[in-house]
């Protein structure tokens, strides 16, 4: 994990949302959404670094972090490759004549490495034109076996086909192509009260369909029949959990756990540590989790992978799915990790979006949160930071908090909604 300047050599950090391992390329709308929450990877920069995002940081949002970062003002270079639909963003550097500025820049880092939010073959190929190694891979770069494993993974029905090899809990269901898909939900509507339709190839809950028995039309319009998709069971459940594994050369190692904030089915936020799940549960989470990874390190998979799973009214634990690429989570808990610091115990910490009454500057939000006592300094034990720049509209500020216990974090959620005129977040 990136969780602060530790380390030799500067990162080449690839914030490329735009991947065929989150979703269908010709998904415009959505990669464009999931593009804008890039800045929030000047987060894990040091001085001597470049981060290459899909969209613009203001000049404000680049002060703040650098400042709560302890880091000088304009030691970062930031490349920003204009969007280009259909496109993985590595691919699109050459056609914004990008690609020669930036093997200028990297031929200054002799000993840079390519971080990448996902990897997919153009951020591997964009690694090799610059004749540098991904992290964390000791040979330089993972195989084309590897990527095709992790590709496989990042699937609904890859993930089950895994899953149930290693013994996994699953809800019941069945992968279909689109021409399959109303009998396969039918199917199992036979059998259920209500049943979930995923795209085989999506992330944050994008796509998903609930249908209950009353609701038997198939989908509006039709989708393609050579689609793919997983139809499941619903789990009612009491906690949609997650827990975040690393793999390195020598170990399997989980790193975090926490719940997972859900709004219509999709990801809204992240509450870690994972509190109020029995022992039993917890323990096979974690163990799940390092099964997974294990698999994944046969592959040759290097770096950091996720896995997701509800927890029903019972008790019983269900695994879901596995994101092998770096999450919503992971620049949250390494910048929490960062100003932590070394030796001192991680604190309890949160993320989510907390949407102003009306809209603001990016310099009028913190001055809300200083006026209420909430804003992060460096050397602070508490606090709430902007996690991202400015969002569209000005209303819906994406945030993370950390405190001392998960008592206190709410007792801070609550003060940023006030701060923002809401009663609630």
């Amino acid at each position: 994990m990136i969780t602060g300047p530790a380390g030799r050599g500067s990162l080449v950090i690839l914030a490329n949302f735009v991947s065929p391992l989150a979703a269908d390329l010709r998904e415009e709308q959505i990669l464009r959404q999931w593009s804008e929450q890039a800045p929030r990877k000047l987060w894990l920069t040091r001085p001597g670094d470049v981060l290459i995002s899909p969209v613009p940081l203001s000049d404000p949002f680049r002060r703040y972090v650098f400042h709560r970062l302890g880091i000088p003002d304009g030691s970062v270079t930031v490349v920003v490759v204009p969007d280009t639909p259909h496109v993985p963003m590595p691919e699109a550097l050459a056609g914004h004549g990008l690609l020669e500025p930036l093997r200028a820049l990297v031929g200054e880092r002799p000993t840079a490495r390519l971080l990448p939010t996902a990897l997919d073959e153009a951020a591997v190929a964009l690694a090799a034109d610059l004749r540098i190694p991904v992290l964390p891979y000791e040979a330089g770069a993972p195989s084309a076996a590897t990527l095709r494993a992790v590709a496989g993974m990042n699937t609904k029905s890859g993930f089950r086909t895994v899953a149930r090899s290693l013994g996994l809990r699953l809800p019941r269901g069945r992968s279909c192509t689109g021409a399959e898909l109303g009998r396969a939900t039918g199917a199992l509507l036979d059998a259920h009260e209500r049943v979930v339709v995923k795209p085989d190839r999506s992330a944050g809950g994008h796509g998903l369909r609930f249908v209950t028995r009353s609701e038997r039309s198939p989908a509006q319009p039709p989708p393609p029949p050579d689609s793919h998709w997983v139809v499941e069971e619903y789990v009612d459940h009491t906690a949609a959990v997650s827990a975040q594994g690393h793999i390195s050369a020598d170990r399997v190692e989980v790193t975090y756990d926490g719940e997972m904030r859900m709004s219509g089915g999709s990801f809204a936020g992240y509450r870690s540590p994972l509190a109020g799940l029995s022992g039993p549960a917890c323990g096979e989470l974690t163990a799940w989790t390092r099964a997974l990874g294990r698999k994944l390190a046969l592959d040759g998979y290097r770096g950091a992978y996720s896995l997701d799973a509800l927890s029903a009214h019972d008790g019983t634990l269900y695994a879901l799915e596995c994101n092998v690429r770096r999450t919503a989570t992971t620049t949250a808990h390494a910048l929490v990790s960062r100003l932590t610091g070394a030796g001192r115990p991680m604190p309890a910490w949160a993320t989510g979006t907390a949407v102003a009454a009306a809209p603001l500057s990016f310099d009028a939000a913190v001055a809300r949160l200083t006026g209420a006592g909430l804003d992060f300094r460096p050397g602070d034990a508490e606090g709430v930071l902007l996690y991202t720049d400015r969002p569209a509209g000005g209303s819906g500020w994406r945030y993370t908090a950390l405190a001392t216990d998960h008592a206190r974090l709410t007792e801070l959620e609550a003060g940023l909604a006030a701060a923002l005129g809401r009663k609630d977040l």
